[in-house]
Parts: C-alpha cells; structure tokens; sequence
C-alpha cells in the first residue's frame, strides 16, 4: 500500500523545532534549496524488516524548513526527537516480505549567512558570566571526546596565560587550523576519535610539532575536545552541504544550481560564550581549502577564510544535530551510534553502509531556487 504523508512547517513548527539559544547575524543572506532523498533499499531476507532512520534539518534563525512531503511504500513512518540530545529524526519501516522498500523525502530550506560579531563576543566573554545548566553537558568528555589527561594537558598548554574565555578558544582554534591537515584516504567524516588521534607524548612536543590528520568530524571533534578540556563548552554540528560555496569551489559547488550531495555530509562546531550564545566556527574547511586549492597555511586566502571561520557560517549548508555517542529511537542494532549525520539502515538486523551511498542504496539531490 503506496502511503503519503505531508507536513507544512508553520503553526506547528514548535512539534519539531530544535532551538539552541543564539545570537544571530542580521545578515539576511537568504538561499533556498530545494532537496530530495530518495531510497530503494532492497531486502532479499524475508526473516527481518527493512528500517531507516534519517536524520532531518532543525529549525532556527539561520535555517528553516519551509515544507517537508514523504511518501512510500512503508509500513510505518513517524518524526521523532526522542533520544537525549533532541536530533530530530525520520523513521520508516517496511513489512519484512518487501523485496524494494522505497521512500521520497522531499524539503525546502531557507538559510542565511549565520556570523556573530568579534567585538560582542570579546565584550560577552570579558564579563565571565556563569555558564548555563542546559550547556554544561557539553564540557563533559564523551567516548570520543577525552577532556582529561593528554588532552586537557595540551589544552593547557595552548591556552597558557590566558583567562578569557574566548582568548582560549581563539588560541586552540588557531592551534587547530595550523597543526591539521585533511587527510583524503579517510573514509567519509571520519570517526572523530580523539583519543586515537592524540597519543602520549612528551606535551612541547605536540604543542610544537603536532600535525593530525583527519576529515571534518576528526578535526572539529579535537577542537571541541580542546575547548571543553579548557573550560568553555563547544559542540560538532553535523549537516550536509548543499550547493555552491561563494568562497571556493573547495567547499561546495553546483552546476545551474543542481548538486548531488549524496557524500557531502560535512561537521562543524559551535562553542559557547555565556552572554551571547553558541558561536559558529569551522576549523575544518581550512584544511579542505587547502588540500582542494593547494594552498598553504600561509596563504593570503587560507588566512582570509581562517579568520571568518572563527564566528561564521557560510550557508550553503544546513545541520541535523550535535549529537555523539548516543542511541536512537527506535533503538537500533548497533549502539550507541557514534554520530547522526547519514542516513542509517538496516537489513536483516545488519546495519548498511552508510558511506557507501550506491550500495545501501541512496540518492540526495540539492536544486538551489533562485
């Protein structure tokens, strides 16, 4: 039975809305974007039933989903948040008899240019207001964020004689960006796992000498260890790009407009100044601009795109959710899932690859409406 489901976003946006306290940019930069999941899974096993869960955009001042439409030969199909860090959630399952379980997903989002001024940051952070109870969470170490032992000892060091907030994360942040470097043969975003990133060594020495490699979930997830271990929460954002980059072709691109963004699954970060709110930074795409454009660290571009990434967001990305080390709802076969920000499928009880997206099998397409 074909079924199909819509749902307009507007009296009703608080049902799925996830709201992090910001202060946002009057910049009012608006893109919109037109995007397309569509998935033909198939399922030669008639013992277990097909299911997807697929993580979906959250709605703030800097990105909104204008509609959303789904539609499919499923069983079940709902919108869930109910896991603890809120990351809202498509879920569909598929009668265990269904050899080609297929679904459409389709959305429009507007963003706009998201940055928040340095001088109000600098103003925010000198005042040393207490940090919130909802944001303590994210000062906490994880399974993949360490913020003790070698981690807190270099953060430390990076942030020596150094007491304002965001004097230290502007520290690590450049500490980041010029001792990283994107490594191609890693597979998709990475694991992020810091703790196998940084090893115990003799702490000058990777102050001075560290150079880690990684893809953007690896490298903002040791910003955002460093962070927390040095006192200011921080958090990766994980998201998709969706079309051209005004900045570099490295960092998104389109052709009149449409883009397939199957593997464009891209992480950021945000870090917390109590006073102002969670702050955009990307310490991740100056090592894609590198690597992509062939520059060095030093170069005139590479330092102009450094020093916005610091508080911005170029938008021709949206995100999902800040979710780590975490479990889904329905719970899945394999837990807690390290991050959300590809679909996730199983097949008799077998979780699909994700990075793979012709196997699994999945296709997202991105139109940006002019």
């Amino acid at each position: 039975m074909k079924r199909r489901d819509f749902f307009k976003f507007g009296s009703a946006l608080s049902l799925i809305a996830i709201s992090p306290t910001i202060l946002f940019s009057k910049d009012k930069n608006i893109r919109t974007f037109d995007i397309k999941y569509i998935f033909d899974i198939k399922n030669n096993d008639n013992k277990y039933p097909v299911k997807l869960w697929n993580p979906m955009p959250y709605n703030s001042s800097y990105q909104e989903v204008k509609y959303l439409h789904y539609a499919g030969n499923y069983k079940k199909v709902f919108l869930t948040r109910q896991n603890k860090y809120d990351a809202l959630t498509l879920f569909s399952k598929w009668d265990k008899n269904i050899k080609n379980n297929h679904i459409e997903i389709s959305m429009q989002v507007q963003t706009s240019f998201r940055t928040v001024n340095i001088k109000d940051i600098q103003k925010a952070s000198y005042k040393n207001l207490s940090i919130p109870k909802e944001v303590e969470p994210f000062l906490k170490s994880t399974n993949h964020i360490p913020t003790t032992g070698i981690i807190k000892a270099l953060a430390n060091r990076i942030t020596r004689g150094k007491k304002d907030r965001f004097e230290k994360v502007k520290a690590i942040y450049f500490w980041c960006t010029s001792h990283t470097f994107r490594d191609k043969n890693v597979v998709g975003c990475g694991t992020g796992d810091v703790g196998q990133m940084v090893k115990d060594e003799e702490i000058e020495k990777i102050y001075t000498n560290g150079y880690y490699g990684g893809k953007c979930t690896d490298l903002s997830s040791l910003f955002t260890a460093l962070v927390r271990a040095s006192g200011t929460p921080a958090r990766e954002v994980f998201g998709i790009r969706l079309g051209k980059s005004n900045f570099s072709h490295a960092l998104g691109t389109s052709k009149n407009g449409m883009a397939n963004i199957s593997s464009w699954q891209h992480c950021r970060v945000e870090y917390y100044i109590p006073g102002i709110g969670w702050i955009p930074c990307d310490p991740a795409d100056i090592t894609k601009l590198e690597l992509v454009e062939n520059l060095q660290y030093s170069d005139k571009r590479v330092q102009e795109l450094n020093e916005k990434y610091l508080h911005s967001w170029e938008m021709n990305w949206i995100g999902f959710n800040y979710a780590r080390d975490f479990e889904l709802y329905p719970k899945t076969v394999k837990y807690p899932l390290n991050m959300f920000g590809y679909p996730y499928g199983e097949v008799a009880n077998k979780t699909l690859d994700y990075y793979d997206p012709s196997s699994f099998s999945f296709l997202i397409i991105s139109n940006e409406v002019k």
